[in-house]
């Protein structure tokens, strides 16, 4: 059944082939830096179910030292020109855009089809080996998503035609650039985990239900009030908020809303998120969204892009406080 473990095979593959051809870079001096930072990560996805938590939990603390002591650094990997990539980019216009597009159509598909909905049904059936799926229905989107990037690489190399290396080598040179921040979003969300574990949740919620009325409508909005914006603070200083949902929804979401208030949960969480990206808009902490995008584009206010987010991460902050207190109860 292809489930976690293979997707995890594919991912250590990968960042495996990066660290090797990293280490290759002799142009880069700081080539040996990158080697060990995606072969670490590359051990972790190939060998953390067989390693155990304490190897694992020194990994993490190897790679944090040596984003810490700036050990990564972009190389100069043998890829195609500037000048090759515009003229492909005109000869095939907008083109260009397919195998962007095949990724998320194929993910809303295979997870459509592999989850065994009604239509799908019958493909889960047929593809099914003594009566077990070939696809874990529990991780259908994943496997759909790493699929449909499959899709797109294949579409992309016959339409572009590149030298074999090549979608390895920009492959390289796009995380070299982005570098460890690349790492940020699956980082948080853990720490948001782990903070939901040792009871800060349950720490927030004990506060909110002593400081908000449990009942009227003004106990309502004031617990809607207070679980969007605590998403919102909350990603803010997490910089992620996936790192604030299990957090907020533990403490604010789940016991205040839903089970005082009798509220959706299927709304409470869908804006409650949608509330946690305002805060992402906001902080540097998001460095993936808001820094590298800035160092990318050579801007010179390293915090451009998070001052003009601001006035509009404001508003829709607001507007999911209504949105929430009008249609989550």
């Amino acid at each position: 059944m292809i489930g976690l473990p293979v997707l995890y095979i594919i991912g250590g593959v990968f960042f495996a082939a990066m660290a090797l051809l990293g280490a290759f870079d002799a142009d880069n001096p700081k080539r040996w830096g990158n080697l060990a930072f995606w072969g670490l990560l590359a051990v972790s996805f190939l060998f953390g179910d067989h390693i155990g938590d304490l190897a694992n939990g020194i990994l993490v603390l190897a790679l944090a030292g040596l984003a810490g002591l700036s050990a990564l650094g972009p190389g100069k990997p043998n890829t195609t020109t500037p000048e090759a990539r515009r003229e492909s980019a005109a000869r095939l216009g907008a083109k260009l855009f397919i195998p962007a597009l095949v990724i998320p159509l194929v993910t809303l598909a295979g997870t459509f089809l592999f989850k065994g909905w009604k239509i799908g049904a019958w493909v889960v059936e047929a593809l099914a080996i003594d009566g077990t799926p070939v696809v874990d229905p529990k991780q259908a989107t994943l496997v759909s998503l790493i699929l449909g990037i499959l899709c797109g690489l294949v579409i992309a190399v016959i339409m572009i035609r590149p030298r074999p290396t090549v979608p390895a080598q920009e492959g390289r040179r796009l995380l070299d650039t982005v570098g460890w921040a690349a790492l940020l979003p699956q980082t948080l969300a853990a720490l948001g985990a782990v903070f939901a574990a040792a009871g800060v949740g349950q720490i927030i919620g004990q506060f909110a239900g002593a400081s908000l009325p449990s009942s009227g409508p003004a106990g309502a909005l004031l617990a809607v009030v207070a679980y969007t914006f605590g998403m919102a603070i909350f990603t803010i200083i997490m910089g992620n908020a996936f790192a604030a949902f299990p957090v907020m929804t533990a403490g604010i979401g789940l016991p205040l809303i839903v089970g005082t208030f009798k509220g959706d949960p299927v709304i409470m969480a869908a804006v409650g998120m949608l509330s946690g990206f305002c805060g992402t808009l906001m902080t540097p902490m998001a460095a993936n969204f808001n820094i590298v995008p800035a160092a990318l584009l050579d801007l010179t206010d390293r915090y451009g892009v998070i001052k003009a987010q601001i006035p509009t991460a404001l508003l829709l902050l607001i507007a999911n406080t209504v949105l929430m207190y009008v249609f989550v109860y």
